[in-house]
């Protein structure tokens, strides 16, 4: 990693900044993207500051202002001088069941969690392919085994994953795309998650018997961006052996 750059989408928090801190900690140069979560990302751009100075920046874009994307990429360019990886991180996650959903969510779970990685990745392609970069989209397992009452977001995934592979062929040579798969990894904040029979019923179906850390995804991706030069169009599930033992 060491003299890279690599842009994180939704970096400030949780699985974000667990990669933005492993791909930072092993010498990249990160940029550290954000809607609403702005002094997380400061703070987390200030403690990484403090250990390599200026190795850290901060960007704030609403993804889905598709408009606004090149100006993100250029930031990262300005700040670096480069960008070598981009990691499509940022993700929208609730539930949806079909007799209750609407347009908005809709356009918020497709758009955070497929049109932005898109039309970001165009942004980036001059770029990346400038670099002979990559692109680590985050995907889920529940892309190729629905959830229940979460349709959308189901959707969205589904549809990342026909990205990441339609993208590898679109962008080769130059550009390498792959995704992850987390299954049990870090439990999300609503309510209906915080369930602890819900959480156990989640960890019984997984061969490991326990649930992921963010690091564990984190490890994943700089794998994927420093040590696999010859994997591309491919997703990897990181999730406990859960996805061949729903």
């Amino acid at each position: 990693m060491q003299g890279k750059t690599v842009l994180v989408t939704g970096g400030a928090k949780r699985v974000g900044a667990a990669i933005v801190r492993r791909l930072h900690g092993a010498g990249a140069n990160v940029a550290i993207h954000c809607r609403a979560s702005l002094l997380e990302a400061q703070m987390l751009r200030d403690e990484l500051n403090e250990t390599h100075p200026d190795s850290a920046c901060v960007i704030q874009a609403d993804l889905l202002e598709v408009a606004t994307l090149p100006r993100v990429v250029n930031e990262v360019i300005q700040q670096f001088g480069q960008l070598d990886a981009l990691v499509n991180n940022a993700s929208s996650f609730y539930p949806t069941p079909l007799d209750k959903m609407n347009e908005q969510q809709w356009d918020d779970l497709l758009g955070t969690n497929l049109k932005a990685p898109l039309f970001l990745a165009q942004a980036a392609m001059p770029e990346l392919r400038r670099r002979h970069g990559c692109i680590v989209n985050i995907s889920d397992i529940h892309a190729g085994f629905p959830m229940y009452g979460h349709l959308l977001y189901n959707i969205a995934k589904s549809g990342l994953d026909g990205l990441t592979r339609a993208l590898a062929q679109e962008l080769a040579p130059q550009i390498r795309v792959n995704g992850i798969a987390p299954g049990v990894n870090i439990w999300p904040e609503s309510a209906d998650w915080q369930d602890e029979e819900k959480r156990r019923k989640h960890i019984a179906h997984t061969l490991l018997k326990r649930e992921g850390e963010p690091d564990d995804i984190a490890k994943a991706v700089q794998f994927l961006i420093a040590d696999a030069p010859y994997i591309t169009g491919q997703i990897i599930a990181v999730d406990g052996g859960r996805s061949i033992n729903l």
